[in-house]
């Protein structure tokens, strides 16, 4: 059992640089309202600003209390991608993947990674179908009500 979760709202990953994005205060909030009823997601800025975002460079910024093991959650479809990221041996010897299985996604485990597979899970969602259901007027199954109520206010995702 994980005593704490970040919830960091990704900065500007650089696999994103040509696709428009609902800007860092709006993301940021709905992190928090999503975080609110858990006592133990908590959200966080260490993403904040307008430089690009790298993972290492979030990880090596995150204190570890005494002997802490970092962990890491990613969906399989994003950890397939692990050897395109900046420094990636480097994040391989700093986290435990914790890799959410996403049908039709498979991945290899790269020599030297610990990973932790939750395989039942198998979540078939996306942030991408997310949006795409906001768009149509719908509200996405399992998205918080506060989250959809923020979204609604501010007519994001339109």
């Amino acid at each position: 059992m994980l005593d704490r979760v970040l919830m960091i709202p990704a900065g500007n990953p650089p696999h994103k640089n040509n696709v428009a994005r609902t800007p860092y205060p709006h993301r940021y909030r709905m992190v928090e309202l999503a975080c609110e009823p858990h006592a133990q997601l908590l959200p966080s800025r260490l993403e904040e600003g307008s430089h690009t975002t790298y993972s290492i460079d979030t990880i090596e910024r995150i204190p570890l209390a005494y002997d802490d093991e970092l962990y890491f959650i990613i969906g399989a479809d994003a950890f397939a991608e692990i050897g395109t990221w900046k420094r990636w041996r480097e994040v391989l010897e700093k986290v435990v993947f914790i890799v959410v299985s996403r049908p039709g996604h498979e991945y290899a485990v790269p020599e030297g990674a610990s990973v932790l597979r939750l395989d039942h899970l198998a979540l078939d969602v996306s942030s991408t179908a997310i949006r795409n259901s906001i768009e149509q007027g719908e509200k996405p199954e399992g998205l918080p009500t506060a989250v959809w109520k923020y979204i609604e206010e501010h007519n994001l995702y339109r």
